[in-house]
């Protein structure tokens, strides 16, 4: 009776004290790893909230880049990782929902491996032709890629991108073709798209809108439900005649499977308490982005969504990594 009685006590002492263990939390610095080198759009996104979850948190919060495998090296070394709530991944849609598919490596899954924390931005994402294109419509564009098949050429930043599916989606929609060249990151595409080395990209309004303002490229359409303010003149897919072209750049936290529901709790609320600051909307404003905080299950439901609408996209294309 004396060992069931202590057992007893014993348990009620271990469930008394995971509380106290979650209200210390934390007692150590935090890590957000990021999947990409510094200075593009996930790494700024990162840094913009870091300093924000810093003053909240009480602890430092550091900003981690594991660039790699389409982001794999990260995702596979937070899921791998205690979970703790110290070791956080800070992602977007690819290296969390498509890189192991792409690269045929299932290292990890977004549902299994990871527990949604919150979404942090999400970027608009706009269709651009080079100014030597003799397009300034969807409907002219679709025109002239049906006159000669193949002929027109469309970059991206890499295979499995955002940029990249929407490619996919839109000539699997249209039924049109184009040759699809994939570089390595933004910056590269970017800059071959400016130099008329291709014809075609799509592209987040972060990166592209002051070289559209500049005429360096032009923008033809929207891939979301309705129009951004900064190209108010840019009708959506839908408003141009193409059905279901909608998609955008996400960043969000998630932390590895098994993280006590509790300091998920905190962190989301930390996240959208920054989120909501006007210093911070201003810094992803000036972006092109806008910073959204969900709660666990908005993000789950969320991400789930983005799952289930582009893995068949990559399925019936073929989409590998080389």
């Amino acid at each position: 009776m004396k060992t069931i009685a202590a057992c007893i006590a014993g348990l009620g002492l271990a469930l008394a004290a995971a509380p106290a263990l979650a209200q210390k939390w934390p007692d150590k610095p935090v890590r957000l790893v990021v999947p990409y080198p510094p200075g593009g759009n996930v790494d700024t996104a990162a840094r913009i909230v870091a300093p924000g979850m810093q003053e909240a948190l009480g602890q430092p919060v550091l900003v981690e880049n594991k660039a790699g495998a389409g982001g794999m090296i990260a995702g596979e070394f937070v899921a791998k990782s205690a979970p703790d709530g110290y070791t956080l991944f800070f992602t977007a849609n690819s290296p969390l929902l498509h890189a192991p598919i792409i690269f045929n490596r299932p290292a990890y899954q977004w549902d299994k491996d990871f527990t949604p924390v919150s979404s942090v931005s999400f970027t608009p994402i706009v269709m651009l032709v080079h100014p030597s294109v003799p397009a300034k419509t969807v409907k002219e564009l679709l025109d002239l890629a049906r006159k000669d098949p193949g002929k027109l050429t469309m970059a991206t930043p890499s295979a499995g991108t955002t940029n990249h599916l929407l490619s996919e989606l839109m000539q699997g929609l249209t039924g049109v073709s184009w040759l699809t060249v994939h570089y390595k990151g933004n910056a590269p595409a970017s800059t071959a798209m400016l130099a008329g080395e291709v014809q075609l990209s799509f592209d987040q309004v972060s990166v592209s809108l002051p070289f559209i303002r500049q005429g360096r490229v032009r923008a033809i359409a929207i891939a979301q439900e309705k129009r951004v303010a900064s190209l108010p003149e840019v009708p959506t897919f839908e408003e141009a005649g193409v059905k279901g072209m909608e998609g955008a750049t996400f960043t969000g936290i998630v932390a590895p499977a098994g993280t006590s529901r509790d300091v998920v709790t905190r962190l989301h609320a930390v996240l959208a308490k920054v989120l909501a600051e006007k210093s911070v909307i201003d810094k992803f404003d000036a972006l092109g982005a806008e910073a959204r905080s969900t709660t666990p299950d908005q993000f789950y439901g969320y991400l789930k969504a983005e799952y289930d609408k582009w893995t068949p996209v990559i399925r019936k294309a073929n989409i590998r990594a080389n």
